[in-house]
């Protein structure tokens, strides 16, 4: 059945007009009245409704009952990472976003190749919203993460809380560190974690030392080279499956 995000209050019985990119999606797909499809708008759970209208530019439905369905990992995830290049970012927000990331920090590092700013930063986090949002639509999530303001990595680590919020893991090639999963292996599976990884060429020595100032304890992968993306995806996965 057809998944939509639609962030609007949702009411079993009611009327709603989707908004466009949902209604744009029931278009192309040709639902006709009586078909049905599922709503959710991230406040938890999903909404069966039925097409009841189908216009030029509008699509009408009827909320049908409530399922308290919660498909997010026990363990709450904060991936935060040195953005990456080219189309690399939009392919790992939308794979994080499958694995049940709770949330994205992008972060612009002394060896970070992308670099953004005022209108063309805001323009890039709403696209990577877009990014999360369909592939919530299509993994089943009801809640799609979000994508934070990019920061640079020193401002972002200055506004982090001095305690609390978890463990602090930063993806690095320091020898002996310990593996990711000897490092959590004491936590408890449901304790939240901020994942912190770096762009091409990985953290700066200083960056790395202020991550570790700021908490952060330092883990491995392993003894192979992954690419940026690889590392973060690879390290999301271990702590979410």
């Amino acid at each position: 059945m057809p998944r939509f995000y639609c962030p609007a209050p949702l009411q079993p019985d009611a009327l709603l007009n989707l908004p466009p990119q949902a209604a744009r999606h029931v278009q192309v797909l040709r639902l006709q009245p009586g078909q049905a499809l599922t709503l959710f708008n991230g406040e938890g759970g999903e909404f069966e409704a039925t097409v009841t209208q189908m216009g030029r530019s509008e699509v009408q439905v009827r909320i049908g009952i409530h399922q308290p369905l919660d498909r997010a990992p026990c363990r709450a995830v904060t991936l935060a990472l040195g953005m990456p290049a080219n189309e690399r970012m939009d392919w790992l927000v939308e794979k994080a976003t499958e694995l049940g990331v709770s949330g994205l920090q992008p972060l612009m590092t002394e060896r970070s190749v992308l670099r953004l700013s005022g209108e063309r930063a805001e323009k890039k986090v709403a696209h990577w919203h877009s990014v999360a949002v369909a592939a919530s639509e299509q993994c089943g999530g009801n809640r799609v993460p979000p994508v934070q303001p990019v920061s640079t990595l020193s401002a972002w680590l200055a506004h982090l809380p001095v305690t609390g919020g978890g463990a602090r893991l930063l993806l690095s090639l320091r020898p002996n560190s310990p593996g990711l999963r000897e490092a959590m292996a004491p936590l408890a599976p449901d304790v939240p974690s901020t994942l912190l990884s770096g762009p091409e060429g990985g953290l700066s020595p200083a960056e790395e030392e202020a991550a570790l100032a700021s908490g952060f304890i330092a883990v491995s992968l392993g003894q192979r080279t992954l690419r940026a993306e690889t590392a973060a995806l690879a390290a999301l996965a271990a702590l979410l499956l």
